[in-house]
């Protein structure tokens, strides 16, 4: 996981409530100036010097297109694991949910493949007899047997993995759709 470090002017732009204010505001969004000065009850030049200092501070970005006078400001990757650091443990039970998925199809490949055995049973050692009557014939070579054998810790395994992909893709979409729901 990608740590998070947090300088003075990180902490510096964290210790004002309007700043947080204004973070919490960006949340998965795109917000112009205005926008966020009606939304806060904020003037122009208070709220563009508190913007100035998110973004020295690399917790916001101002995105601004060429050809228009309009400027857009988003939450950067350190804005967003600030305000929502379960994300990233997210992210790592989406991973072993797939893991197990890939684990459990690899298995039960394995196992639907089994393994293909060469068995040659060397000579027989009797007298053969003919249907017509015609005298033995002995020691003649056996033809080898060709068996497939399946081994069920494959599938045991298969199965075990498809539960827990099972259990493991359930936890991870409540986490998702418990972490979107905005906390207020």
């Amino acid at each position: 996981m990608t740590k998070i470090t947090l300088d003075r002017e990180t902490f510096k732009a964290l210790a004002s409530d309007t700043r947080l204010d204004i973070l919490r505001t960006l949340d998965g969004k795109h917000l112009g100036l205005n926008d966020m000065v009606d939304t806060l009850n904020l003037t122009k030049a208070t709220m563009h010097e508190h913007l100035t200092k998110l973004q020295e501070a690399g917790l916001i970005k101002k995105t601004e297109r060429e050809g228009h006078k309009w400027v857009y400001y988003r939450l950067t990757w350190k804005g967003q694991c600030l305000l929502h650091p379960e994300n990233s443990r997210i992210v790592v039970l989406f991973t072993t949910t797939l893991l197990a998925l890939s684990v459990g199809i690899v298995q039960l490949v394995w196992y639907i493949r089994g393994t293909i055995a060469d068995r040659t049973y060397g000579y027989d050692a009797g007298p053969l007899k003919d249907v017509e009557g015609t005298p033995p014939i002995l020691n003649q070579p056996s033809e080898p047997l060709q068996a497939v054998t399946q081994n069920p810790l494959f599938l045991y395994i298969a199965i075990g993995c498809f539960v827990l992909f099972t259990v493991l893709l359930c936890i991870t979409v409540w986490r998702f759709q418990k972490n979107k729901t905005p906390k207020m």
